[in-house]
């Protein structure tokens, strides 16, 4: 643990201080004292670090994903992919995995691209990087609220609920966004970029479930479909996201991959402007992998085998599986084909109708459920006040931002603690020279 402050208005001394003890604040000082013989104070606002690693992966923790640098990159939009590009070409995802098996974590793929440590267990995650952290030689403040950061005389200053003074040439925000507020994240940081004349990009709630104001879509609460792809559709028609990922429908409306991955958008469309219910629809395509024609043959080829199958049999035979009886239902009922039709039962309108239902169901999606569920921020810093080599803010000179606090966000799948690493290696990189 660092030093207790001296007297009233005196600061404890630092090379760098780390604002923040979570994954990128403690990836970033591990990589600042680690064999440089630098000080360095990372300074947290909880009794503990890492809560959110804790929290993260359902407690598993998806540490990065199998993909490449520019693939991963590329999952964060344009605008992300540009910033991000740079980060992981330098500590890729490849990278990432071997640093934390040194560390004594073993890691194993996962469907979808994921990776997690072997344990199954988020604590060996952020207990690894804790010890390396420390190990390395930086100090830690726990249970620190900062209040404010700024520069004094040439030299950055934070200050803490207790009346603590820190101080340092150079300081890393890593305070995180506003995901996960019961683990710390509450949004401080964004309120010290505002007072050094910072542009800020509003944040909102993403990886977050979606809310739904149609009843049917409640009744399927618990039922999940692996092999879909769900398309975002806006207000006026037009296709905002597409995800081929699993989806699960709740009792608010519909989570899983595929529908968090596309929140932001519904986020930001408040952030926006856009009210009203029902701005979106999730549009549900049960078998991307067929198309229409296809399908449409299946059930005609179907029509003539021995026993003229009812229709749900003959949808298992296309799935990984047997679709779920009360999925099947919504389906038929949207499309108004009798429940239990068999194949030889369909009309050529009502085969249409089924066909056209399987590839596009539409789910009507009013909001999302908010800070309390998010995973992710979306929103923070503008980028272009950043310099994506080095995660300098331009014009203040020995700043850095890295983690949540910028405004980049990607998909589920270890993706947001691989931006978060990369940029933590960035900075680290750019202050040791």
């Amino acid at each position: 643990m660092a030093d207790s402050p001296g007297a009233a208005g005196d600061a404890v001394t630092a090379d760098v201080l780390v604002v923040g003890g979570g994954a990128a604040g403690l990836w970033c000082a591990e990589g600042l004292a680690r064999g440089s013989g630098l000080r360095v104070l990372v300074v947290e606002k909880t009794p503990r670090t890492g809560t959110k690693i804790l929290a993260s992966g359902g407690t598993r923790c998806n540490v990065t994903t199998t993909l490449g640098p520019s693939e991963a990159a590329a999952l964060f939009g344009p605008k992300g992919a540009r910033f991000l590009r740079h980060g992981f070409q330098t500590l890729t995802p490849l990278d990432v995995r071997e640093r934390f098996e040194s560390w004594g974590v073993p890691l194993d793929e996962a469907p979808l691209q994921k990776v997690f440590p072997a344990s199954g267990n988020a604590r060996d995650v952020r207990d690894a990087l804790l010890g390396a952290t420390q190990g390395a030689g930086a100090e830690l403040v726990l249970d620190a609220p900062v209040e404010f950061v700024r520069r004094e005389n040439g030299t950055w200053v934070i200050g803490t609920a207790s009346g603590a003074r820190y101080a340092a040439p150079r300081v890393v925000l890593a305070a995180g966004g506003l995901s996960y507020p019961k683990t710390g994240t509450t949004g401080d940081g964004y309120a010290w970029l505002r007072e050094l004349g910072l542009g800020i990009v509003e944040p909102v709630p993403a990886l977050v479930p979606l809310r739904s104001p149609a009843e049917w879509v409640h009744s399927l609460t618990g039922i999940a479909w692996q092999g879909g792809e769900v398309t975002l559709v806006d207000g006026e028609g037009k296709k905002v996201a597409q995800r081929s990922r699993p989806i699960l429908f709740t009792h608010k409306g519909v989570s899983g991959p595929g529908a968090m991955d596309v929140s932001h958008h519904v986020s930001a469309a408040r952030r926006n402007g856009m009210t009203g219910p029902a701005r979106f629809r999730l549009r549900f395509d049960a078998f991307p992998a067929l198309s229409r024609e296809e399908l449409r043959a299946a059930f005609v080829g179907a029509a003539g085998s021995p026993g003229n199958p009812k229709v749900q049999r003959v949808l298992g035979t296309m799935a990984t599986g047997p679709m779920p009886r009360r999925l099947f239902d919504a389906f038929a009922e949207e499309a108004k084909v009798p429940t239990d039709v068999v194949v030889g039962g369909l009309s050529k309108s009502l085969r249409h109708a089924l066909v056209e239902t399987l590839k596009g169901l539409d789910v009507p999606i009013d909001g999302t459920l908010g800070w309390d569920q998010a995973e992710v921020t979306a929103g923070g810093l503008a980028l272009k006040h950043v310099n994506p080599r080095t995660m300098a803010v331009n014009g203040h000179d020995g700043l850095f931002v890295i983690g949540e606090l910028l405004d980049v966000n990607g998909p589920i799948g270890g993706l947001s603690f691989q931006a978060a690493f990369a940029t933590a290696e960035l900075a680290a990189l750019a202050i040791r020279g």
